[in-house]
C-alpha cells in the first residue's frame, strides 16, 4: 500500500480552496469583532454615547475594508 503513495499527484484544489475560505473568515470575522467591540465599548463605557460609539466603529469598519480587501495580483 505504501509503494502506491506518489508523492505530488493528489488533486488538492479542495485542500487549498478550504484553505484561502478559511483565510477570509477570519480576516473578515476579526474585523467585524473589533468593529462591533469598539462601537459597544464606547457607547456603554464612556460617555460618549450611542452615536459617540458608533462612528468611531463604521470608520474602523471602513479603513479595515479599505486596508484588507484583497489587491489585484501583479502581472510578471
Amino acid at each position: 500500500m505504501a509503494g502506491d503513495y506518489q508523492r505530488g499527484e493528489m488533486d488538492i484544489h479542495e485542500q487549498a480552496a478550504t484553505f484561502e475560505g478559511f483565510g477570509k473568515f477570519t480576516k473578515w470575522g476579526s474585523l467585524a469583532i473589533a468593529s462591533l467591540l469598539l462601537t459597544i465599548t464606547l457607547w456603554f463605557c464612556t460617555p460618549a454615547g450611542f452615536v459617540g460609539g458608533l462612528v468611531p466603529g463604521i470608520v474602523l469598519a471602513v479603513l479595515g475594508v479599505l486596508f484588507l480587501k484583497e489587491k489585484p495580483a501583479s502581472a510578471h
